[in-house]
C-alpha cells in the first residue's frame, strides 16, 4: 500500500504505533471495515482540582451528542479521574503534553481555568472557534461574550453571593449552550468496586453511610466539630446504619481516631480509583463540599452536603442531595478564616444532619 492510502483521519489510528483494529484484527487501510472518520477535533482544557475536572465532564456529552463525529482531547493535572471510554486523547498537563497539543489544530477549544498556564494555552493553540477564558492585553479575557458573567462574578464577591447560577449552567452558558441535566462522567472500575461487596457482608443489611470527615487544607472553615461526628456515629450506630470512615491522606489520623472512639469502621487510605470504588458501595454520603462531594454525584449516591461558605446555587445536586448549613449562616464567603468568636459550624447540629441522612438512606 502507499502513504496517502492511509486513513490519517480514523479515530483509531494513533500513527507512532499500529492501531487497534490493526493489532488485533490484522486490519489495514484503505479496506478496514471498522473506520471511524472523525469530523471534529476538540479540545477541553481542565487542569485543576479533581473535583473541578469531574463536575466539567457532562460538556462531552453534550459535544458528543453535537458533534457524533468528534474527538475529544484533555488535558488535566489529574488524568486518573476521566473516563478513557469516553475521551479519545488525555494529557496529563507538563511541557511535552503542551508542545504536542500546540502542534495540532482543533475546530473546537474549551478553557475552563482562570490560571495564567491554561488562559496561555487557550490563547496559544490553534482552534477555529475557542470558548471560556483566555489571554488578551497581558491580562485573564474572555474568548467569547458568554464567559464575561463568570470572569466577573469571580472578581468581586458582593456580584458573586447573588449568583443564582450553578456551575453547570454556567460552563454550559460559556459554550453557547444551555444545561440540560447531562450527568457527570468519572473513571469508574466496576471490577474494582465488585472486590469491596465485602462491605455490604459486614453491614449485615443496614444502610451504609459514608462519613468523609475532612474538607481539604484550603477552606479548613469547612470543617464540622469532632465532638459531633463522635456524637453522629453513635447515633448513626444506634439507629440501625453502618457508618464508614472516609478521606485521604490529610484525613488519616483524624478517621482513626474516630474510629478508635466509636468504633465505626474504616477502611484506610487508596488510591482515587480504588476510593471511587469503595464510595459506591454507600448508600448515602455525608461529605463537605469536596472532591468527595463530586464523586458521590458522579456516582449517583444519594448526598447530604455540608456548606456554609460557598454560594449555595452553585451546586447542582441533581435531585439526589440535601444541602444543610448552619442555622445562623455563615459570615466568612468563600473564607479561609472565621470572623466570629463561635464558628458557625457549631451552629450546624448534629439533628440536623441525621435527619437528612435518614432522609436520603429512604429515598
Amino acid at each position: 500500500m502507499k502513504l496517502n492510502e492511509v486513513k490519517f483521519d480514523c479515530r483509531y489510528f494513533r500513527g507512532e504505533v499500529p492501531c487497534v483494529p490493526n493489532k488485533l484484527r490484522d486490519k489495514v487501510c484503505p479496506a478496514c471495515d471498522e473506520y471511524d472518520k472523525v469530523t471534529t477535533r476538540i479540545l477541553m482544557i481542565k487542569l485543576g482540582a479533581i473535583g473541578d475536572v469531574i463536575r466539567s465532564t457532562p460538556l462531552v456529552t453534550r459535544f458528543r451528542s453535537l458533534f457524533p463525529g468528534a474527538h475529544i482531547t484533555w488535558i488535566t493535572l489529574t488524568p486518573d479521574i476521566l473516563p478513557k471510554d469516553k475521551i479519545d486523547k488525555i494529557y496529563t498537563f507538563n511541557h511535552l503534553s503542551v508542545y504536542s497539543v500546540l502542534h495540532q489544530k482543533f475546530d473546537i477549544a474549551i478553557n475552563l481555568d482562570k490560571d495564567i498556564e491554561a488562559c496561555s494555552l487557550l490563547a496559544d493553540v490553534e482552534a477555529e472557534t475557542k470558548f471560556g477564558f483566555t489571554r488578551k492585553d497581558n491580562h485573564l479575557a474572555a474568548a467569547t461574550p458568554q464567559a464575561e458573567h463568570k470572569l466577573i462574578t469571580g472578581f468581586f464577591d458582593n456580584l458573586s453571593k447573588v449568583n443564582t447560577k450553578s456551575y453547570l449552567e454556567e460552563i454550559f452558558e460559556i459554550c453557547g449552550f444551555d444545561f440540560r441535566g447531562e450527568e457527570y462522567l468519572l473513571n469508574f472500575n466496576k471490577d474494582l468496586a465488585s472486590k469491596w461487596d465485602k462491605l455490604k457482608t459486614q453491614a449485615g443489611g443496614k444502610k451504609i453511610i459514608g462519613l468523609n470527615t475532612g474538607c481539604g487544607k484550603r477552606w479548613l472553615t469547612r470543617l464540622w466539630p469532632r465532638d459531633y461526628w463522635i456524637e453522629l456515629i453513635g447515633k448513626l450506630q444506634k439507629q440501625g446504619y453502618y457508618p464508614v470512615l472516609l478521606g485521604g491522606p490529610d484525613e488519616d489520623a483524624m478517621n482513626q481516631e474516630y474510629a478508635k472512639e466509636t468504633s465505626a469502621y474504616y477502611p484506610g487510605t487508596f488510591s482515587l480509583e480504588e476510593f471511587i470504588a469503595l464510595a459506591s458501595q454507600c448508600d448515602v454520603i455525608l461529605t463537605a463540599v469536596s472532591m468527595m462531594m463530586h464523586i458521590a454525584i458522579g456516582l449517583k449516591k444519594p448526598l447530604v452536603l455540608f456548606n456554609n461558605i460557598f454560594n449555595r446555587h452553585e451546586f447542582e445536586l441533581y435531585g439526589r442531595g440535601i444541602l444543610v448549613t448552619p442555622e445562623t449562616g455563615c459570615d466568612d464567603y468563600f473564607g479561609n478564616t472565621c470572623s466570629r468568636k463561635r464558628h458557625c459550624m457549631l451552629d450546624l447540629p448534629v439533628g440536623t444532619v441525621f435527619d437528612a441522612i435518614s432522609k436520603m438512606a429512604q429515598s
